[in-house]
């Protein structure tokens, strides 16, 4: 078992507060966050917005719409060689491709799952977030103990989303920034010969491409049919 914190042996040489997109006084959110707050409590004070309608809508954002991009992502990498070693050699350009950009995601890097190792994204400063593929970030992703522990025991971690990988499983954890956003390539279910790019990416889940999840499985999708 070889479990590595973002400053050892990190993949990336930009981890201090300065490369984080925090705002003043070394706030938790980012300038952004503040932004979004402030606008949302001036629109219900003004009663523009209703707050259920616009948790509804934060939610959808968050778990359905957003995640959805990256799931198109995933599934044109599994059943496309060219573009998969695209997307593991210049992430940016490859999404780009597919028309996913935007702020958060202007430089965007892919890791690829095996079955000799497994990536999990964290920002342990803020919340840095890849939000063209992946919509809004969640909020535990946002949290103290997410940010803090998926350091120091990110397998402890995976197990509370029902993760358990073999010892013998590498895991790297990654330290997103302001620089750098990362998309975990999930590894793809088994059972899925001859699937379509449509089909494939109702198997990917939001959390498999933080790397705290794993796509669904044949038989997961059936038995939500059922």
């Amino acid at each position: 078992m070889n479990e590595k914190a973002p400053n050892a042996g990190h993949r990336h040489e930009h981890d201090d507060a300065a490369d984080h997109d925090h705002g003043d006084g070394g706030s938790e959110l980012s300038e952004m966050d503040l932004r979004v707050r402030a606008l949302e409590s001036l629109l219900v004070e003004k009663g523009y917005v209703d707050p259920q309608a616009l948790d509804i809508l934060i939610e959808t954002y968050e778990t359905k719409v957003g995640p959805h991009n990256g799931a198109r992502v995933v599934a044109k990498a599994w059943t496309d060689p060219e573009f998969k070693r695209w997307l593991l050699t210049d992430a940016s350009a490859a999404i780009a491709s597919l028309g996913y950009t935007g702020r958060q995601g202007e430089h965007m890097v892919a890791l690829e799952n095996t079955p000799q190792v497994h990536n999990m994204v964290v920002c342990t400063l803020c919340s840095c977030y890849p939000w063209p593929v992946l919509g809004l970030p969640p909020v535990w992703y946002k949290s103290a103990p997410y940010r803090s522990r998926a350091v120091i025991d990110p397998r402890g971690v995976m197990a509370e989303f029902g993760v358990r990988l073999p010892d013998s499983v590498e895991v790297r954890v990654w330290d997103s920034t302001a620089e750098i956003r990362y998309l975990v390539l999930p590894e793809r279910p088994a059972q899925t010969e001859g699937w379509s790019e449509a089909q494939l990416a109702t198997l990917v889940t939001r959390d498999s491409m933080i790397g705290t999840g794993l796509p669904a499985t044949p038989s997961d999708i059936v038995q939500r049919a059922s």
